[in-house]
Order: C-alpha cells, then sequence, then structure tokens
C-alpha cells in the first residue's frame, strides 16, 4: 500500500490501515509546493531582515533575548536537537514511535514550518524502511513541545542517537551508512519545528483511543454474559427508560444490550428478584457517560494530530512569523485525565460482578466452584481485579492540574500532558485486564444455568472461549488462563462481532 502525505485531514481508520499495511509514504505535489513555498519565505527574510526572530536568530526559552549571528543559524539549530535529547526511563514501544514519526510528518507537511522538503523525506525514509528512533518514555512537559520526546526522534536524521531495526537496537549511525543516507544538515528553524509539537502526546492519544473503543465494545459484551450468569433483570434497558434521559452513551449501550440479549432463553425467564445491584441495573449509566468521554476524547485528538503545533509559525501568504503558543498540551492533557477516569470506572464496575458472581448469589456456588472449602475456585482471581482497580484510581490523580515553572521561568504555565499519556496507557492495560477477569469469570458461571442458554451471539463468545480455556472443576494454577483471557480479548474478531450483532 502506497499513501500520499497531503493537507488533507488524517482520520483513526486511515493512521490504522497505513500502520496495519505497513504502507509506503511519499508527499503529495500539494505538500511539497507548500513546505517549499514556506522554507523558500524564510530564506528570503532572513536575507533582509534585520529584527530578531525568536528561536531562528535568538537563543530559545529565556535565551530568547540572545542574537544570533548568521553564520551560526544552522549550528543553533544542530545543538537544539542534541541539547534536548534528555529523555529517560522505559523504551517507548516501536508502535507509538512509528505513530510519532507519521503525525511529525504529517504536521510539518501542512507548511507553516519552514522545515526543508529534504528532512521531512528523511523522516519519511525511516518509516518506510521500519527504522524507529529510540525515544524514552520520560522528559516532557507538556509544553513547548514534546522536547526530550521529540529530540530524541529526530536525533537520527544528524546520525546521533540510536534505533530499532529489525527488532534490535543499532547505531543510527551505523543504519544511515547501510542505506547510504548523508546525515540532514539542519537549516534555520529547522530543530525547532521538529522538536515543538505535542506528537509524544498525540500519539499516545492515538493509540489509546482505539484501545478505548474497542475495551469499551469488549465491557458491553463481558457485562452482558455477567449479567445473564447473574440471572438479571432486562428492565434497565429498555428504551423507555433512556429516551427520558437521552444521553448518546446511555442510549447506546441500552440498545447494544437489547440486541445482545435478543433471543436469549436465560434473560427472558420469569425472575425471583424484582431488582438488580448497581454494578448490573446501572450498566447503561456507567458504560454510556465513559463511551460519551471516548467520543469527546476522540474529536480532541483528531483536531490536535491534523494541527501546526510547533512555534513559531510562518505564514507567508500574510508575510508573518507569528510566536505564540500552539505547542501547548493543554487540549490533551485535560482529556487524558478525563479518559483515564473513564476507563478506570469500566474498570471499577467490572470487578464489582465479578464479586456478584463469586459470593453465592441466586443460586451460584460461592467461588463457582462445586466443593469450595476444599477448592478456593474464583476467589483469588477476584482480589486480582480488586488490586488493578486499586491501582488505577491511584493512576487516575489528574496529571493536568500539576505545573512546575521551567526555562528559568520563561516557561512558567506547562500542562503535563505527556505524564498524562504514559499513566492513561497503563490504565487502558489494567482495564483490559480486568475485564479478562470478569469474562473468565462470567463464563465459569454461565455453566450452572445450564440446560438455559444465552442469544446466538454471547453462545458464540462463550463457544470461541471454551475453545482456549476450559471450565475449572478443581483448583488449579490460575494465572495461565487470566493471561489465555487477555489474549483472547485482544484477538477476537471485533468487526464480525459487531456485524453479528447488528
Amino acid at each position: 500500500m502506497n499513501f500520499k502525505i497531503s493537507p488533507e485531514e488524517l482520520n483513526l481508520e486511515t493512521i490504522d490501515e497505513i500502520l496495519e499495511k505497513n504502507a509506503k509514504l511519499s508527499l503529495s505535489e500539494e505538500s511539497v509546493k507548500l513546505i517549499t513555498l514556506c522554507r523558500n519565505y524564510l530564506d528570503r527574510k532572513l536575507e533582509n531582515n534585520t529584527s530578531p526572530i525568536y528561536g531562528i536568530t535568538t537563543g530559545f526559552g529565556s535565551l530568547h533575548n540572545k542574537t544570533i549571528s548568521k553564520d551560526q543559524l544552522n549550528k543553533l539549530q544542530e545543538n537544539l536537537v542534541k541539547s534536548h535529547a534528555c529523555g529517560t526511563g522505559p523504551v517507548v514501544r516501536e508502535d507509538i514511535v512509528r505513530l510519532m514519526l507519521l503525525l511529525k510528518i504529517h504536521a510539518l507537511s501542512l507548511g507553516k514550518s519552514g522545515v526543508q522538503v529534504a528532512t521531512i523525506q528523511r523522516l519519511i525514509d525511516f518509516f518506510n524502511e521500519g527504522v524507529s528512533p529510540v525515544v524514552y518514555e520520560q522528559g516532557s512537559l507538556g509544553a513547548s513541545g514534546d522536547l526530550a520526546p521529540l529530540a530524541h526522534l529526530v536525533l537520527p536524521l544528524l546520525g546521533m542517537g540510536e534505533v530499532i531495526y529489525k527488532g534490535k537496537i543499532s547505531e543510527a549511525g551505523m543504519i544511515l551508512k547501510k542505506y547510504g543516507w548523508a546525515p540532514v544538515e539542519l537549516q534555520s528553524k529547522e530543530g525547532l519545528a521538529l522538536l515543538n509539537g505535542t506528537q509524544f502526546m498525540s500519539s499516545y492519544g492515538v493509540y489509546i483511543i482505539t484501545m478505548a473503543d474497542r475495551l469499551s465494545a469488549f465491557a458491553d459484551i463481558t457485562s452482558a454474559i455477567s449479567l445473564e450468569a447473574y440471572d438479571g433483570r432486562p428492565d434497565p434497558f429498555f428504551e423507555c427508560v433512556h429516551k427520558i434521559r437521552p444521553h448518546k452513551g446511555q442510549i447506546a449501550t441500552a440498545e447494544a444490550f437489547r440486541k445482545m440479549l435478543k433471543g436469549s432463553q436465560l434473560i427472558s425467564r420469569k425472575k425471583a428478584h424484582i431488582q438488580d445491584p448497581y454494578s448490573f441495573r446501572c450498566i447503561p449509566q456507567v458504560h454510556g457517560a465513559s463511551k460519551d468521554a471516548i467520543t469527546y476524547a476522540k474529536s480532541v485528538i483528531l483536531t490536535e494530530i491534523n494541527s501546526v503545533t510547533d512555534n513559531p509559525t510562518i505564514f507567508p501568504e500574510e508575510d508573518l512569523i507569528v510566536s505564540g503558543g500552539n505547542f501547548h498540551g493543554q487540549p490533551l492533557a485535560l482529556i487524558f485525565d478525563y479518559l483515564a477516569i473513564a476507563l478506570a470506572e469500566l474498570g471499577s464496575i467490572s470487578e464489582r460482578r465479578v464479586y456478584r458472581l463469586i459470593a453465592g448469589q441466586r443460586e451460584l456456588p460461592e467461588f463457582l466452584v462445586a466443593n469450595p472449602g476444599l477448592n478456593s475456585g474464583f476467589m483469588i482471581p477476584q482480589y486480582t481485579a480488586a488490586s488493578i482497580v486499586s491501582q488505577n484510581k491511584q493512576l487516575c490523580t489528574p496529571s493536568s492540574v500539576d505545573s512546575i515553572p521551567s526555562s528559568n521561568e520563561q516557561e512558567d504555565h506547562v500542562s503535563m500532558g505527556a505524564n498524562g499519556a504514559t499513566k492513561l496507557l497503563r490504565v487502558a492495560e489494567n482495564l483490559e485486564k480486568i475485564l479478562a477477569i470478569e469474562l473468565f469469570t462470567a463464563i465459569q458461571a454461565m455453566e450452572f444455568r445450564r440446560p438455559l442458554r444465552s442469544s446466538e451471539l454471547l453462545e458464540d463468545v462463550v463457544k470461541s472461549f471454551r475453545e482456549i480455556v476450559p471450565f475449572i472443576n478443581d483448583d488449579k494454577v490460575m494465572y495461565t488462563e487470566i493471561e489465555k483471557s487477555i489474549k483472547f480479548i485482544r484477538t477476537l474478531n471485533w468487526q464480525q462481532m459487531l456485524d453479528k450483532q447488528h
């Protein structure tokens, strides 16, 4: 697959296709024209200009009042990249680094940054040849752009730093020699254009929002199986209930349940109880609110990845070079905290359903084994889920309410969106584990409702799950079964499930 980078907006579906099909990127004629126009304008401006231009003829941050001579402008940009590569901590996973490359290429191609075509082309070469710079999780304040992570992203352009190539970490200079690539000679403004920007934060955002959609859908599926196993009532999902409180996510959740439960013998049988606990009765309201949060977060992320977020920005048509604040990560920082809470809540209510299923209620045996006492059964999977739920609560302390001054207080308010991004990923991964434990528990509980059956859709999930995770008769090592459950969630054919549901 080939994909031309153009000023047209990127969407999540296109990004997924580019990454999944290992597409080869190239610049469209329109993008080349915009990039060249902007670079030529900047060169002409520097020939005739005597006034200082931030970051181009001056130092950076609190050093903005230091003027740089014309013969040192290129060296200034090289020094910027080298000095700002101060990341530390875990290495960022390769699929997120590839997203960073893609999003940085797209942002620079919009023609407001003053970079050379050759510089963007080298980033494209890295992407196309599977050369992923080594980037570290820690170091960005989420304002002035993601300076440290982006410095590591572009350091290999200069033949410095390290890259991941064919699964191994190698010196960047060696890979440049392998392909016959000369180190890029940065021109005025280019280092700043490469380092300013929100591509570290927004790449995490793109990666996680796709994951959030998947986990939200699976939270509905696994909780529907739990509802059936718990002998829950259908009333909370009636359409009339949600018409009078018409939050979109709530309506969508209730509708999904009505479709998933259609034809079920379990849901339609006469109930001895008149009401279910909140963890079942309020699924539309809780899951629905998280759906709405995901939808809003997605809109912010899509705006961000299609924006120019470096500084200063160049407007050849208006004859303007403007030093502004588009690199500030506040829009992302806020939605990362919001999204973390929304995902954590899906895990919190999931764990409560696990507890209900093992508590010996509604004719289910304690801990879902035939001989409790001799067997502990599903006692400790619930402990594990509870532990992870509490860790998510701790991770949901907002990053965006924090700020710390930097650069001699020139940069006196920062978003901390990068910290919000990395811990949000941990929350999402934790949610996946919690839902896997609920599914493991719910399908075990379903066996005690036989010979009654659920809907065709949910029985298909149960059947597929049983192909890799057996019914637990007596105590056995459980962590391997939980790992199988996690893998099941990751590999289930979502599109096939949704097509069948609709």
